[in-house]
């Protein structure tokens, strides 16, 4: 096969699964109709949804960068004994199934320590269990940005740093933290998408009680559930959106997911 050949056979298969992914979502989109939208949209429940959505999310990317920064930046610049086995540990939210996530965190909290941890923070069946179920998984993918952010970046100017008197934490917070801004950013979205999509861990850890923790993927469920295909459809929409904006922030940032 002639080096032409090779890479039309190559772009042949992008463009058939783009073709494919473009018809899913045009099929979609083509559904229903703006206004049966709209009046979906402006049920109580999806607003509800909607908004809960938008601020568990934001929460648990938070706490997942909080997270990724610290760890992502020892995976980067530190080597020790047993790093690989502490590299495979990290990625076990993302290989494992979702709905395994949120048993393992239904049946942590019927333990001693987690009955301890309740009588402060109540998390089983509440909107906390919603983060909390977000946060465990987009965590994950967030040390994975971060970890490549400073993978990527050189340690010369944190060394020099530490030469001129400064400490470790110094050449974190004034050196590598700001030339790592752009993967900051990248890896708070990829979270806050993962989050949004999140549905297994919720599902089985927080429930989907109406007005109380649905977010917008249990809204899905619920609505194909008791046969609302048309409502289910605009609920999914709102999301395919939202995910195109994300992804064009992350790309914006000059970072790959």
């Amino acid at each position: 096969m002639s080096s032409r050949l090779f890479w039309l056979f190559l772009a042949f298969i992008t463009a058939a699964y783009l073709v494919f992914w473009f018809l899913l979502i045009g099929a979609t989109a083509t559904y229903s109709t703006p206004e049966a939208w709209l009046e979906t949209l402006l049920k109580s429940e999806i607003r509800y949804a909607t908004g809960l959505s938008l601020v568990t999310c934001t929460a648990a990317a938070t706490f997942a960068l909080l997270f990724a920064v610290p760890i992502g930046y020892l995976m980067a610049r530190r080597h020790f004994p047993g790093k690989a086995l502490l590299d495979a540990a990290l990625d076990i939210p993302i290989v494992l199934p979702p709905m395994v996530v949120g048993l393992c965190l239904l049946i942590f909290f019927q333990t001693q320590i987690g009955k301890a941890i309740e009588e402060v923070i109540p998390f089983t069946y509440t909107i906390a269990g919603v983060i909390l179920a977000q946060f465990v998984v987009a965590a994950a993918f967030a040390i994975r940005t971060v970890r490549g952010t400073f993978d990527h970046l050189s340690s010369r100017p944190e060394d020099v740093a530490l030469t001129l008197g400064a400490t470790r934490f110094q050449a974190l917070w004034h050196i590598a933290l700001p030339s790592a801004k752009r993967g900051l950013i990248a890896a708070f979205c990829i979270a806050w998408a993962r989050s949004l999509g999140e549905f297994g861990p919720i599902l089985v850890f927080a429930g989907a009680t109406r007005h109380r923790t649905e977010v917008l993927p249990t809204t899905v469920w619920l609505e194909l559930s008791v046969g609302n295909l048309e409502s289910a459809v605009a609920v999914s929409l709102v999301m395919i959106l939202i995910a195109i904006a994300v992804l064009g922030v992350v790309r914006a940032s000059g970072e790959r997911i």
